[in-house]
């Protein structure tokens, strides 16, 4: 009998104007630690916090970030799952992050806050 192969993890990539900026928001405003650069100057970067993985990708020219929203009105770009979601948001905020959404009770009983980071993605955090 053949083992089925198991999915450790995704990690998404963004693209973003400046990888390096980009990594070290992330590192300085949400806690992640920077993975690694590629390329010098660099145009790829990884970030993680726990086992929750994030790379940017640089564009290739000059444009404007279509985020979700630009697509679905109140769609975010990403999802984080926190079972510790007040301490995170408290985190978050002594760091200055741009708190988008504050913590809200979803209809579908989770509680969710949303952040935007330094491109202007859209994070929704839940718990």
């Amino acid at each position: 009998i053949m083992t089925r192969p198991k999915l450790i993890g995704i990690a998404p990539q963004l693209i973003v104007p400046d990888v390096v900026q980009t990594a070290e928001y992330y590192r300085d405003v949400l806690g992640f630690e920077i993975i690694g650069y590629f390329l010098d100057p660099p145009v790829y970067a990884m970030v993680k916090r726990d086992e929750f993985q994030i790379h940017f990708g640089k564009a290739d020219a000059d444009f404007e970030i279509n985020k979700n929203a630009y697509y679905k009105k109140g769609c975010t770009d990403l999802i984080i799952w926190v079972p510790e979601i007040d301490a995170f948001y408290e985190e978050l905020r002594s760091r200055n992050a741009i708190i988008f959404q504050e913590i809200t009770k979803r209809v579908y009983g989770s509680r969710e806050f949303i952040i935007q980071d330094c491109n202007g993605y859209l994070i929704t955090v839940g718990d």
